[in-house]
């Protein structure tokens, strides 16, 4: 099978324009950067505000593993599947930061034969978003250390400082440093985070409109005064200036797929330390214009997907009708435990392999994921992308566990190979969830207490047995409920490497304590985050990074991304 960008270079795309008019977009409503991608007008939802939504399909996955289970292809292959069964679909998808592109990960543009095109675009600057968002941010970060330099009229207190800049690049030199030495700065602690962990990035993924993203960008805190009152953006006048910069990228990319099914790409947050969901906007727009839109959360159901419902939808007022679970053979095997699988290195032999009982094991991973999403009332389809060696007996055990465990169904797809045709089975059932009746709630209401919120996330979503707090998390829940942000959604900061605080503990983990180390503000996004455990919010190079295989032929074509 031809790699995934060479797959991607030999498609026959259609002018985005063509792909606009298809979906119903005016010819002023769209803003072309080249023949293959443009920007959406927002006034597109004035026009389009009485006409019913589409149904509403979120696709989120069972804890990752090294081994990628294709949550993104599977989101690429059932949009794609749907159009194939003649449902009108638009796929709404993030758009990668390039620390990933170009560190351990490679390119998130789906895969094999259910890819958005131009991947090369996709992974890459795509029309400039991020870029913006780190400008917008780091000007922010400017001002805060110019406005203590200059007498400090609004009395910062330099210390509590917590606002970082960031760049898109995996740079773990750049965690911790010190700026403002020689004669012309004031010294200080600080450090980079990685754009997407940004505030302004979930800012601009949660915003509902232009004048939304101002009021929000003002209400970033970014310190506080030496007797502790909060600083924001509005009070250092700099908020004008960074929505300036973001009017733009505020207008979700428009893009198609290998079978040029249209797809929105727009924001980024990583959904390990935001919320992890593409923009409001771009679904809200897909909504009007199709009858099914395919979202996707970031990692696994217990991160982005709970985010997606008790975070994006209480902001959007939008309601999903059914959640997809995308898992593989292969992955459940290693939620056994029984196998040890290292990034880059070749596959244990067993993991291809039949093994029913390791599969049964790894399948208390799925069947929690289930659980998680049915807590919010909706229907669950399980997806399996198989491979050639996964085996009958496999494939059964694994559907069979997963109607016991509360999916209305589970299927097979081979989307990576066949595309849209062979995800047709998995659009069927989709469709079929969909039409049922949707139960939605929410997990928390708003206003109970800040430890009260993360307990229920803790103990209902990860399933453990209880929560702990370290002296400065306890401290920054006093501070904000006096502040007036206890009423704020959680945003839990955790390792997505399992359903608890701990990355070794895989599977279903049960009795364990969840630790709190601190907790965080962000009021223009509209949460508070706590941390748990350790998380890194400026990721690092591998010992080999997918970068070094990027580069241009003779003939001056892109090889070696992904």
């Amino acid at each position: 099978m031809l790699s995934d960008l060479k797959i991607a270079q030999a498609a026959k795309l259609k002018p985005i324009s063509k792909i606009a008019s298809e979906i119903g977009l005016k010819e002023e409503e769209i803003e072309l950067y080249g023949n293959y991608k443009a920007k959406v007008s927002l006034d597109t939802l004035k026009r389009l505000k009485n006409r019913p939504n589409g149904k509403y399909i979120d696709v989120t996955a069972i804890t990752p593993t090294p081994l990628g289970e294709g949550k993104t292809t599977t989101t690429v292959g059932l949009g794609q599947a749907l159009s194939k069964i003649g449902k009108k679909a638009i796929i709404c998808i993030r758009q990668p930061s390039l620390g990933p592109v170009f560190g351990i990960k490679g390119g998130a543009a789906g895969g094999g034969y259910s890819q958005i095109i131009p991947m090369e675009d996709f992974n890459l600057h795509l029309t400039g978003d991020v870029h913006a968002i780190g400008l917008a941010h780091n000007l922010l970060a400017a001002f805060i250390d110019n406005h203590i330099f200059h007498e400090n009229k609004l009395g910062i207190n330099p210390q509590t400082v917590t606002f970082r800049r960031v760049v898109d690049v995996s740079d773990r030199a750049l965690r911790n440093i010190i700026i403002g030495l020689g004669k012309d700065g004031i010294p200080r602690e600080t450090g980079f985070d990685i754009t997407v962990a940004s505030e302004v990035m979930a800012i601009l993924a949660l915003t509902t409109s232009l004048k939304d993203l101002r009021k929000r960008l003002g209400k970033i805190v970014i310190g506080t005064t030496y007797d502790g009152k909060p600083i924001t953006a509005e009070d250092l006048k700099v908020a004008g200036a960074m929505t300036v910069l973001l009017k733009d990228a505020i207008k979700p990319n428009l893009m198609q797929t290998l079978e040029n099914t249209p797809a929105f790409v727009h924001c980024g947050p990583f959904a390990n330390i935001a919320h992890g969901n593409n923009s409001i906007l771009s679904d809200t727009i897909a909504l009007k214009l199709a009858d099914y839109v395919v979202t996707e959360s970031g990692f696994g159901a217990d991160l982005g997907a709970e985010k997606f419902m008790n975070i994006k939808c209480r902001v959007s007022g939008l309601k999903p009708d059914a959640a997809v679970i995308v898992a593989t053979i292969r992955a459940l095997k290693m939620h056994s435990g029984r196998f040890k699988v290292v990034a880059g290195k070749p596959l244990d032999p067993g993991l291809t392999e039949e093994n029913l009982q390791a599969v049964k094991e790894g399948v208390e991973n799925l069947a929690k994921q289930i659980e998680n999403m049915r807590i919010f009332g909706i229907p669950v389809v399980v997806a399996i992308n198989r491979f050639s060696t996964d085996t009958d007996a496999e494939i059964r055990l694994v559907k069979d566990l997963s109607l016991a465990a509360g999916a209305e169904s589970s299927v097979t797809s081979d989307i990576h190979q066949k595309g849209g045709a062979g995800g047709k089975e998995m659009a069927e059932a989709v469709v079929k969830a969909c039409g049922k009746k949707s139960n939605f709630k929410f997990l928390y209401p708003l206003n109970i207490p800040i430890k009260e919120k993360i307990e229920i996330i803790a103990k209902k979503i990860y399933g453990a047995d209880g929560v702990t707090y370290l002296p400065a998390a306890e401290k920054a829940i006093r501070m904000y409920t006096d502040m007036g942000y206890a009423d704020l959604p959680i945003c839990m900061a955790k390792t997505h490497e399992s359903l608890s605080h701990d990355k070794t503990l895989k599977g279903r983990p049960k009795g364990f304590t969840v630790p709190i180390r601190d907790v965080r503000l962000s009021a223009g996004a509209g949460f508070l985050y706590p941390l748990l455990g350790e998380m890194r919010t400026m990721p690092g190079l591998p010992s080999i990074p997918a970068g070094e295989k990027v580069d241009l032929d003779d003939n001056g074509q892109i090889v070696g991304l992904f």
